[in-house]
């Protein structure tokens, strides 16, 4: 996205948030290929024959989002895809626990945790619901490092633009990221009690 498209991007958001519902078209005109790219990224990292779908996903996250929205004051882009990134946190969790509950357990959803999100290598697979309890358990223990984590992980969204959502310095989260990660990674594995 380009300057003149954030720039456009924000004042829109500005528009829709003081209760100019023409401001919502042509909002998600230009944000849905971002919103789209992102739900592609992170499924393209789940296991295979996973039934959620890119658009399905977006679709989804559209419509909770389009109700989260009136009357919130957005800052900017960068502001927006954080939001997005909670609510598509959601979306997939919800859809987790819908399938769990189907199938008891038996397909739990697998999901790669990587080590950086900008970073297309493989990563270990961990189950979404085990994810989604230990970024709740985290964020218990310290919200900010949990917040990164949903920033990086389900809006892959880069170091300097989590900092700016967080408004902390780059090594402030590059620094809670690794700690976060470690914790995480040891809470899923039972030792979280140890950290």
């Amino acid at each position: 996205m380009n300057n003149a498209t954030g720039a456009e991007l924000t004042r829109l958001l500005h528009e829709w948030s003081n209760g100019q519902p023409q401001a919502l078209p042509r909002l998600m005109e230009i944000v849905y290929p971002e919103l789209h790219r992102i739900a592609a990224h992170y499924l393209s990292r789940e296991r295979q024959g996973h039934t959620l779908q890119p658009t399905a996903l977006v679709s989804e996250a559209y419509l909770r989002l389009a109700q989260h929205a009136p009357g919130k004051q957005w800052a900017d882009r960068t502001h927006f895809f954080a939001v997005s990134a909670r609510i598509v946190r959601a979306v997939l969790v919800d859809h987790a626990r819908a399938r769990h509950s189907v199938k008891r357990g038996a397909d739990a959803q697998a999901v790669e945790f990587s080590e950086d999100a900008a970073v297309e290598a493989p990563a270990p697979l961990v189950d979404l619901l085990d994810l989604d309890a230990a970024l709740t358990a985290l964020e218990q223990r310290d919200a900010q490092q949990s917040r990164i984590v949903e920033l990086r992980h389900f809006a892959g969204l880069s170091i300097e633009e989590t900092a700016s959502v967080l408004n902390v310095s780059p090594s402030t989260v590059k620094r809670d990221w690794v700690i976060a990660k470690t914790w995480i990674r040891r809470h899923m594995g039972g030792q979280a009690g140890a950290s």
